[in-house]
C-alpha cells in the first residue's frame, strides 16, 4: 500500500519533493555536521536525493553511493563519487558507481536510506532486501560509539502511525522528508 501511494506521486510531485528536501536538509544544519555522507541513487519512485547530493559535493563532503555485493552477499560497499564517473547497472538493473575508493558502512559519518514506510519509533520499512540490515548489524552490539547516524528518506505520505518491527531491527536516528527532519537520536 505504501509503495503504491509513492508510485502515484506525479513527476512533477517528486522533483518539487526533492527540492524541498534540500531546504529542510539545509534549514536543519544537515550539512554542515557531517564530512563522509553515503547516498543512494532513486529507485522505483524513491525520493530523488541529486539536489542534495549535487550540494553536498559542492561543499566538498566526501559522497558515497552502495555497492550491492556479488550474489549470497549482503554486506553493501560504498563507493566513494569521483572526478571520473564510471556507472554500471547491477544484477536489480539500478546504476552504481565504480571506484577503488571504496567504504563500508561504519566508515561513514551519516547514512541515508531509502525506505517504503516509517513511523515515529524510529523504524524503518525497506524493500525487503536485507541489505542494509545486514551492512548495519553491527551496531546492535555497539553500545558507546555508533555511527554512521542513520537517516531514512522519504516522502511525508509514507508515514505511518507505527510499524511492526523485530529485535535485532535497528531504528533509524532520523527521517528527513520534504516537510520536516524528523529526529529519534541527536547527531
Amino acid at each position: 500500500m505504501l509503495r503504491q501511494q509513492r508510485n502515484r506521486l506525479s513527476t512533477e510531485t517528486r522533483r518539487q519533493a526533492s527540492l524541498s528536501l534540500l531546504r529542510v536538509a539545509i534549514r536543519s544544519g544537515l550539512l554542515l555536521k557531517f564530512k563522509r555522507i553515503g547516498f543512494y541513487l532513486p529507485f522505483d519512485s524513491e525520493m530523488d536525493l541529486l539536489p542534495l547530493l549535487s550540494r553536498s559535493l559542492w561543499q566538498k563532503k566526501h559522497c558515497y553511493l552502495p555497492v550491492v555485493p556479488h550474489r549470497f552477499e549482503k554486506k553493501l560497499g560504498f563507493s566513494r563519487i569521483g572526478a571520473t564517473p564510471n556507472w554500471y547497472l547491477n544484477r536489480f538493473g539500478i546504476h552504481e558507481y565504480w571506484t577503488r575508493h571504496r567504504a563500508r558502512a561504519h566508515q561513514l559519518d551519516l547514512l541515508l536510506m531509502p525506505l517504503v514506510g516509517f513511523d515515529l519509533n524510529g523504524y524503518r520499512l525497506g524493500m525487503g532486501g536485507g541489505f542494509y540490515d545486514t551492512s548495519l548489524a553491527y551496531l546492535r552490539r555497539r553500545t558507546a560509539w555508533k555511527k554512521p547516524f542513520l537517516m531514512g528518506v522519504a516522502y511525508e505520505c509514507q508515514k505511518v502511525e507505527t510499524l511492526p518491527h523485530d529485535p535485532w531491527d535497528i531504528p533509524l536516528d532520523a527521517v528527513l522528508t520534504e516537510k520536516k527532519l524528523y529526529r529519534f537520536a541527536a547527531p
